[in-house]
């Protein structure tokens, strides 16, 4: 835990006061700096074996093709501890310091990616799925009564085994694959043991159509889960691209989060999602990978496609409104044809300031947004007195650094180019 900030020069009277000998202090070089551990919010585990294929499908055909076939093969215990180790470790090297893992229908081999997540000190939340329909791979699904008993013995196992930083998280997989009957009993149990929800919700436009269809009586997707009681202050939902103004004050009301996958979002051709609406209508906000729908597993991917999704939202706006007003805007002398004021600014930019993601709220999302999203701000997410010391030791001249540092420059400009540029060469180490 972080015990206190103090300057070097105190540095004696510290080591008395706190006990610790000056010979074990480590100096950070002339270009390191330390930051908090990276949160993801959103990763499917099983899928890292076959992260960056099949991007060419949409969500519903991705999962029938490529996901529900490799998934069903976990209970293997086996192929699961192989493709778990190589998950947990690979996450950890690009500055994964926690991360939220849907796992597969298989309690034991849900079980195994705890264990190995227990193992390398990585703080986790792990999923067991629960899924009782599949119409799309049928063979890829539990009963009802199954997904229920074996949800309780996966978190009755957890609980026994009392890992530090590991914990059980009740995983409906989505709206489409649980019946009324899955999504009320997971709630129950979720509410009896005072557990972290996860699932997915308002992905793609046809995923929203199927659950409306799946439930008729119910007025939108988030009223599903609401009425289910799967939307409370420990509950993170990922995507929500077509969450209506109503939904996100639901989600406010209930202390919900959403877990932004700007990656997966994009590669599955699902949707945008409008970060400053969700930050202007107060809901708690992180950043996922989503892999395998994203193809990227380090949170930096995240952090840059956040702004860029942010930018490109902004400019189709900002197209349309160009082409709805332009005639009169130029005819009132307002702006030239460059979109430049005539007091000299350009409004663009001015605008873009404002309505854009910029770095430092997308550093935010990757940590301590995200631990706010799985309530565990308290614990980790920034380096204030009392939390844990979940963070990353980055090295700007790290060997074979993808990027260079020419002469001396600030540590916010340091960070920035880190942001941007680095990635796991320059992460010196993960503690």
């Amino acid at each position: 835990k972080i015990l206190f900030f103090q300057e070097v020069r105190e540095q004696s009277r510290l080591a008395q006061k706190w006990g610790f000998d000056e010979s074990t202090i480590e100096v950070l070089g002339k270009n390191e700096f330390f930051m908090p551990g990276m949160v993801d919010t959103h990763i499917h585990a099983p899928q890292y074996s076959f992260i960056g294929t099949g991007m060419e499908r949409p969500l519903l055909e991705w999962l029938k093709h490529t996901t529900f076939p490799i998934e069903d093969t976990y209970a293997n215990l086996e192929t699961a501890s192989n493709v778990y180790n190589s998950v947990v470790k690979r996450t950890l090297k690009n500055g994964t310091t926690t991360a939220c893992y849907f796992a597969t229908i298989h309690t034991d081999a849900s079980i195994v990616l705890a264990d190995i997540a227990s193992q390398y000190g990585q703080r986790a939340f792990i999923g067991k799925v629960c899924m009782d329909s599949n119409n799309t791979y049928p063979k890829y699904k539990e009963t009802t009564e199954e997904s229920i008993r074996e949800t309780k013995r996966f978190v009755e196992v957890m609980k026994m085994k009392k890992y530090d930083r590991v914990k059980p998280i009740v995983t409906p997989r989505f709206a489409v694959t649980c019946s009324e009957k899955l999504l009320n009993e997971l709630g129950t149990l979720a509410e009896e043991h005072q557990l972290h929800i996860q699932s997915h919700i308002s992905e793609s436009i046809a995923e929203i159509e199927e659950v409306l269809n799946r439930f008729p009586g119910y007025k939108n997707y988030t009223d599903v889960y609401n009425r289910n009681k799967l939307l409370t202050d420990k509950t993170v939902m990922a995507h929500g691209c077509y969450l209506s103004n109503e939904e996100l004050l639901v989600f406010r009301e209930k202390g919900a989060a959403i877990s932004h996958c700007p990656n997966s979002n994009i590669s599955l051709c699902s949707g945008h999602l409008d970060v400053q609406n969700i930050l202007k209508h107060k809901v708690k906000l992180g950043l996922g990978t989503d892999v395998a729908g994203g193809y990227a597993i380090s949170l930096l991917d995240a952090i840059r496609k956040a702004i860029e999704t942010s930018k490109i939202l902004f400019m189709e706006r900002q197209k349309g409104q160009k082409e709805n007003n332009a005639i009169d805007t130029f005819q009132k002398g307002k702006m030239d044809t460059n979109w430049i004021n005539s007091n000299g600014k350009n409004s663009i930019m001015e605008m873009a300031a404002n309505h854009v993601l910029n770095i430092k709220e997308a550093f935010r999302l990757a940590t301590l947004g995200g631990s706010e999203a799985l309530s565990i701000d308290h614990i980790t997410g920034n380096f204030e007195v009392g939390k844990e010391f979940d963070a990353l030791l980055i090295d700007s001249e790290a060997i074979e650094s993808p990027f260079e540092v020419f002469s001396d420059i600030p540590v916010e400009e340091m960070i920035q180019r880190f942001l941007y540029l680095g990635d796991d060469r320059n992460i010196k180490a993960v503690y």
